[in-house]
C-alpha cells in the first residue's frame, strides 16, 4: 500500500509540475506567437493589394464552420481592391486562401496561406501557373475542368480534389464579394 502510495505522490508531483513548466513557457510565448501571426497575416494582405495604404477587416463569415474576412483596401478614400480569406476543404486539410479583386470584382490574384495537401501532388496548388489561371476571372468563369481551358480553371492533374478545394473556396469568395460590393446591391 505505501509503495503505491509513493508511485501515486511521484506521479501527482511530476504532473502539476510539468503543468507550471507548460504554463510558464505559454505565458512567456504566447504575445510572441500572437504577434507574429498578426505580422505575417498584415504582410500577407498587403501583398495581395500592394497599392492600397491601408487595408480594413470589413466583415466576417463562415465557409465549412472555419471563420473568414473580408477586407477593402483602399488608397486615400478610394476603394482600389477587395480581399476575402477563404476556405477550402482539400484531399488532407482545409486549405486557407486569400483571395484580392479589383472594385469590378474580377480576380486580381490568389495566394495559399496554409495547407497540408499531399506532397508532388496535392501542393502543386502552390505553383505560379495554377495560381495565375485565376487572374482576370470573374464569378461566372470561376469554374473547375479536367480538360484544357483558357476561359475557366484547369484542375492538376493527379490532384483534382485539391484543385476542387482552391477553386471552391476562391468561388465562395468572389460570390461573398459580389453579395456585399456587386453592381445594384446594397454596399456596407
Amino acid at each position: 500500500m505505501r509503495e503505491m502510495l509513493k508511485i501515486v505522490i511521484s506521479l501527482f508531483a511530476i504532473f502539476v509540475g510539468a503543468g507550471l513548466i507548460l504554463s510558464y513557457v505559454y505565458a512567456k510565448t504566447s504575445t510572441v506567437i500572437y504577434n507574429a501571426q498578426v505580422r505575417e497575416k498584415e504582410a500577407a494582405l498587403k501583398k495581395m493589394s500592394p497599392e492600397a495604404e491601408k487595408i480594413n477587416v470589413a466583415g466576417k463569415w463562415l465557409l465549412y464552420e472555419k471563420p473568414n474576412e473580408y477586407y477593402e483596401a483602399k488608397k486615400g478614400n478610394k476603394v482600389i481592391s477587395y480581399i476575402a480569406s477563404t476556405t477550402g476543404k482539400g484531399y488532407s486539410s482545409y486549405i486557407k486562401i486569400l483571395v484580392s479583386t479589383d472594385p469590378d470584382l474580377k480576380i486580381k490574384a490568389i495566394d495559399i496561406l496554409s495547407h497540408s495537401e499531399t506532397p508532388g501532388l496535392g501542393d502543386e496548388i502552390e505553383k505560379k501557373d495554377f495560381k495565375k489561371q485565376f487572374e482576370g476571372k470573374v464569378l461566372e468563369n470561376i469554374e473547375l475542368l479536367k480538360v484544357e481551358t483558357k476561359d475557366k480553371i484547369q484542375a492538376i492533374s493527379g490532384a483534382t480534389i485539391s484543385s476542387r478545394a482552391v477553386t471552391k473556396g476562391v468561388k465562395e469568395a468572389v460570390k461573398l464579394l459580389n453579395e456585399k460590393y456587386g453592381k445594384g446591391l446594397s454596399k456596407e
